[in-house]
């Protein structure tokens, strides 16, 4: 498969943007000189500080601020929201403007981290090593496709000084793996194929839960990220374009037309509006494939006005982004030969 996927495939060196929450970290604006400045300087030294002993980072902070009092062993590391990634193409970027080896040591001992973390079944966990709900193979928010996408642009770096063959020929074979750990885990309904639960065994593929309020669900929010890391893959094989129209079908099917979501006296509220833009939920039952609302109690609820205030404020229950799949795949479409193409299979 790999000759498949790494066809054609443009990328910018390890430059490409970072994500939300990296973005404190990496800033694509940043020309070579700012890394040679004293500022630049600084913040990479910072950095560099922050990387574990395994050779991650932690999440949700500016690594580049000010740098860590703690001891290497001591730091938790992740692959969730963005973390490791941003720092790693920052480092990246900083090596080849100073050509401190220190930036390119700590950029592949994260590298082989992430390698190392893969389950022999092509998925990532959220962390590693992982216990708890973070060994799962992790969806949610974008940990696996992000990951998949930093190795792909890996394999296809033309930098052989930053990362030698040995390592490329690797992410493109991860790449690979990860491929076929989303096509066997999209869950089958029915005997067809509809989209992805935010959180997969590492072992046997089925959905795992996660936090109290995130069961096993059709996930109507990370399912997005994977077909659209799908449709981006170059020749794709028969398996792949029947993955991408079961999962663009099934998101034709549960959309949720005539409500908007609002924002009211301090609460969040679904009302009734027939010139709406379809929305999908967050998450829905995997047999009755209808959308349901989880509070801290981990009961399932039918409508979200059914669960805590906290709750109904402090988590995204309905996402309108969904709809941003079908242009991507009228597009697809018109670039797969339509012999590959077999709805709802």
């Amino acid at each position: 498969m790999r000759k498949s996927i790494l066809c054609g495939w443009v990328v910018l060196s390890l430059i490409a943007p970072a994500g939300l929450w990296a973005r404190s970290v990496y800033d694509q604006s940043k020309g070579e000189d700012w890394y040679r400045s004293a500022e630049g300087r600084r913040q990479t030294d910072c950095i560099l500080s922050w990387q574990s002993a395994r050779g991650d980072w932690p999440k949700n902070m500016d690594t580049s601020a000010a740098m860590c009092d703690k001891s290497s062993d001591s730091i938790r590391g992740t692959f969730d929201n963005g973390g490791t990634r941003g720092e790693m193409r920052y480092l990246a970027r900083a090596w080849r403007a100073t050509g401190d080896q220190r930036s390119r040591q700590a950029f592949l001992r994260g590298l082989d981290h992430i390698l190392d973390a893969q389950y022999p079944s092509g998925g990532w966990p959220q962390s590693f090593p992982a216990s708890g709900y973070s060994r799962y193979v992790t969806f949610n928010d974008g940990t696996m496709v992000g990951l998949m996408e930093f190795v792909r642009e890996v394999a296809q770096s033309a930098d052989a000084s930053l990362v030698d063959g040995k390592r490329r020929q690797a992410c493109a074979e991860a790449f690979d793996k990860g491929v076929e750990f989303i096509l066997n885990s999209q869950i089958i309904v029915q005997g067809r194929r509809t989209v992805w639960c935010a959180q997969h065994d590492p072992v046997d593929y089925r959905p795992r839960p996660a936090r109290s309020y995130e069961l096993e669900s059709l996930s109507g929010s990370e399912s997005v990220g994977i077909l659209r890391l799908l449709m981006s893959i170059e020749e794709p094989t028969d398996a792949i374009a029947r993955s991408i129209e079961a999962g663009v079908a099934w998101f034709e099917d549960s959309k949720i037309t005539g409500h908007r979501l609002i924002k009211r006296d301090n609460d969040r509220l679904l009302v009734e509006d027939p010139q709406a833009p379809p929305l999908w939920a967050r998450f829905y039952d995997i047999e009755t494939q209808r959308p349901f609302f989880c509070g801290r109690d981990g009961v399932k609820k039918s409508s979200m006005a059914e669960i805590e205030l906290e709750r109904r404020m402090g988590y995204s229950w309905y996402s309108d982004s969904p709809a941003k799949l079908f242009p991507a795949y009228a597009e697809w479409r018109t670039k797969t030969p339509s012999g590959r193409i077999s709805s709802r299979q």
